[in-house]
């Protein structure tokens, strides 16, 4: 394939947890089109998996599906810099309210790679401790809850769990731990 090639890039819009570019490409046959690119600073999630077994998960309202998901914890990056595993403990301790004394990376996914470039590091953590309370950022409201594996499992293939980071996760906990 020939080379593609940037021409330009226009900031059309800075928001507060992305930035909106439009790009000017020079396609491999001389023409030019306009890419559009959200950026964004990156995220960690972590699948938290407790003594008995169970896993925890939030409970939180999406915004751009309208409706309540059930998710692994996860947020975004600080800055681009940060070690994504610094996050996932960060994130796992202020949604969840528990500490781990192990965190583990398993992967790293993106998230729609046709216009964005977020970026989400999915680690595991275990040997948690329960620290309450939560520390929800100001438009947090999340529910933490317990499942089972199977359960989550069970809703992933039900398509009652849709989220790409939760579903790589739980999945990748699985086949690497219980095969």
């Amino acid at each position: 394939m020939d080379e593609l090639k940037r021409i330009d890039r226009k900031l059309v819009h800075k928001g507060r947890v992305i930035d909106f570019y439009q790009d000017t490409m020079l396609l491999p046959n001389g023409n030019t089109v306009e890419w559009d690119l959200i950026d964004h600073v990156g995220a960690s999630c972590v699948v938290a998996v407790r003594e008995d077994g169970k896993l925890l998960m939030v409970r939180q309202y999406r915004n751009p599906l309208e409706r309540l998901t059930l998710e692994v914890p996860a947020g975004k990056l600080n800055s681009k810099d940060e070690d994504p595993a610094v996050c996932a403990e960060r994130e796992l301790a202020e949604e969840t309210g528990f500490v781990c004394e192990n965190i583990e990376y398993l992967t790293t996914i993106y998230t729609t790679v046709a216009f964005c470039n977020e970026k989400i590091g999915v680690y595991l953590a275990r040997g948690l401790k329960d620290r309450h309370p939560q520390h929800l950022d100001e438009d947090e409201f999340v529910n933490v809850e317990a499942y089972e594996l199977d359960e989550l499992k069970k809703m992933i293939f039900e398509g009652k769990i849709q989220d790409s980071k939760t579903v790589v996760g739980i999945l990748m906990y699985a086949s690497k731990y219980h095969l």
